[in-house]
């Protein structure tokens, strides 16, 4: 039985005659992914500035912290595999802003809570916010454009991840304690999160040129989900096995990245952590963004996967370059991170979104990204 789903934007459709233009669209499109989920991160990654010094249970307390959150966080792509492949598009807005809501009230409760147990209250944080991804994706696949719209969202986890930091390490420099600076960065997220929610209302749903090139997308049912699994489990489990790998090694390097600067030899420059992934998104954005000019669907998922496999060739030479003493600090954290983001922003961007493009299946592409993302946030 065929499900007709409703217009993602029902209350923008009286504004929608100044998106008609291609570039307009474009950039309104970019422009509020960007900054619905940059704002996400306000919320998720200020408290990784701090140092958390000390020890519980042998442990670090930092770790404790980190990995209360990641598994908060974890547990949220399982639950969002069903919830983002069964979304309807007219619920999307409101359910962003109720979970980054209850997520701002953990961190309400991390400052409230004695050490160790506030850790507790990053595991609720990381639980709601880890579906938020998903939901801004649904505003912007099945495209032709898709992959520039999306290359805009998954630069916003790579700046964003450097802002938040320093917005963290600015409250703690002018005095905010470790404890309430996590919250305090929140609460500067929150009016730009509302305004930017509203854009993603104002982008008109896929016209029907983009149905045509891409596939119409539309809530999956549980036996549309199994029948994905049956006909390509195996090219999943793969490509989900190098997602494993590669979101590890993106993890360590966001998570720490204070202590990593640290050793090499950079500390208390709270700009660093900006000033590096802003080349690192530049050149994924560009990067990823350009695939949407490869309009068949077969040779843009190949193409794909060759640019992953020569980012993850550039993060070993770097490496190699660190240890020979060839790369500057400051070199090496922008060459690895471009190296390491092209592939991870290449899952988002292009193959499950051409995947689908080229198959005509009935599924969407946070489905297959949730899937992906559990596993990898496991890991």
């Amino acid at each position: 039985m065929e499900v007709t789903t409703t217009s993602a934007v029902t209350p923008a459709r009286e504004t929608r005659a100044w998106l008609t233009h291609p570039l307009v669209m474009a950039a309104w499109s970019m422009l509020a992914a960007f900054g619905a989920y940059a704002c996400m991160y306000g919320f998720r990654k200020p408290f990784t500035a701090g140092g958390y010094t000390g020890a519980e249970w042998g442990v670090g307390f930092k770790a404790w912290l980190v990995t209360s959150q990641v598994l908060g966080y974890t547990v949220s792509k399982f639950i969002g595999i069903r919830v983002i492949a069964e979304m309807k598009p007219e619920r999307r807005a409101s359910l962003i802003l109720f979970l980054i809501g209850i997520a701002h009230v953990a961190l309400i409760g991390f400052a409230l809570t004695p050490a160790p147990y506030c850790a507790a209250w990053l595991f609720v944080n990381g639980l709601p916010l880890g579906m938020v991804f998903g939901l801004v994706l649904g505003f912007l696949e099945g495209r032709r454009m898709s992959e520039a719209f999306v290359s805009g969202l998954c630069a916003s986890f790579i700046l964003a991840d450097g802002v938040t930091k320093s917005v963290g390490a600015t409250l703690l420099n002018s005095g905010v304690s470790e404890r309430w600076m996590p919250a305090a960065a929140g609460f500067i997220f929150l009016l730009p999160l509302v305004g930017f929610v509203w854009m993603l209302l104002q982008i008109p749903s896929p016209s029907a040129e983009d149905i045509a090139a891409r596939s119409k997308r539309a809530p999956m049912s549980k036996e549309d989900r199994r029948g994905i699994l049956r006909r390509y489990g195996l090219g999943l489990g793969l490509l989900t096995f190098a997602y494993l790998l590669i979101t590890i090694l993106r993890s360590v390097r966001a998570d720490f990245a204070p202590e990593i600067w640290s050793g090499l030899g950079i500390s208390k420059q709270p700009t660093v952590f900006t000033k590096s992934e802003i080349w690192v998104a530049l050149g994924v954005l560009i990067l990823s963004g350009s695939i949407c000019l490869i309009r068949e669907n077969v040779r843009a998922f190949r193409t794909s996967l060759l640019i992953c496999v020569g980012g993850l060739t550039l993060v070993a030479l770097t490496l190699l370059g660190l240890n020979s003493g060839q790369l500057s600090p400051f070199l090496f954290m922008t060459l690895y991170g471009f190296g390491m983001y092209i592939p991870y922003v290449a899952f988002h961007t292009t193959l499950f979104e051409r995947l689908i493009a080229a198959t005509r299946e009935r599924a969407n592409v946070g489905y297959l990204m949730y899937l992906s993302d559990s596993i990898g946030y496991l890991g």
